[in-house]
């Protein structure tokens, strides 16, 4: 479904009674979003269920939305917040196991593929299947908030200003922690032996 409407003015129309509005949110963010998730939690079937968790409540919510807000800052922080919590609910859970003996059935394997990003950094890297366990898991060894500040950067497209909002921290904060974040990258990358010039290459 392609329009050339804000986010705003789409929810704007879905506020007033037209699904078709919010069918045209879904489609434009429905990918980012469980992107996002997905590189926030580590694990597809969380991130699936809390994509569902966040578009509930974007219509449940929708009547309080306001017009000043820029959607994607609302629906970022919807997101994140679900993450958060779930997050702690998983630090619960693992709190319990120690005490039980593990259920190997259980478990999750991590999601071991990526989207496609202006950076050439991980994601151009990607392409090539070779390297992409290597640069997951070199994005999964940063420190959280700066994994989340790079994936909502990269991944989400948003900009430093609505990352601050998102995540409640000041815009330096924000471009403080992407700076470290890619710093990481790059080192962690190199101790695993993959160098600029194999990520050049592998750049569309």
């Amino acid at each position: 479904m392609q329009t050339d409407e804000s986010d705003e003015r789409l929810m704007a129309r879905f506020q007033g009674g037209d699904a078709s509005a919010f069918e045209a949110l879904l489609h434009r963010h429905r990918g980012p979003v469980y992107n996002f998730l997905v590189r926030t939690t580590r694990d597809r079937g969380r991130a699936e269920d809390l994509l569902q968790e966040t578009w509930l409540k974007v219509v449940t919510a929708a009547p309080r939305w306001e017009k000043r807000a820029r959607f994607t800052t609302w629906l970022y922080t919807i997101a994140r917040n679900l993450s958060v919590d779930e997050a702690r609910r998983a630090a619960l859970r693992g709190a319990e196991r120690l005490e039980a003996p593990a259920d190997p059935a259980g478990e999750r394997r991590p999601l071991l593929e990526t989207v496609a990003s202006d950076d050439p950094l991980p994601d151009r890297s990607a392409e090539s299947a070779m390297l992409r366990p290597r640069l997951q898991a070199a994005l999964a060894s940063l420190p959280e908030e700066q994994r989340e500040v790079f994936v909502l950067r990269e991944y989400a497209g948003l900009p430093f200003q609505e990352i601050a909002a998102v995540t409640g921290v000041p815009e330096n904060t924000v471009k403080s922690r992407m700076r470290y974040a890619l710093d990481g990258l790059r080192r962690r990358l190199e101790e695993m032996g993959v160098t600029a010039e194999a990520a050049e290459v592998a750049a569309p």
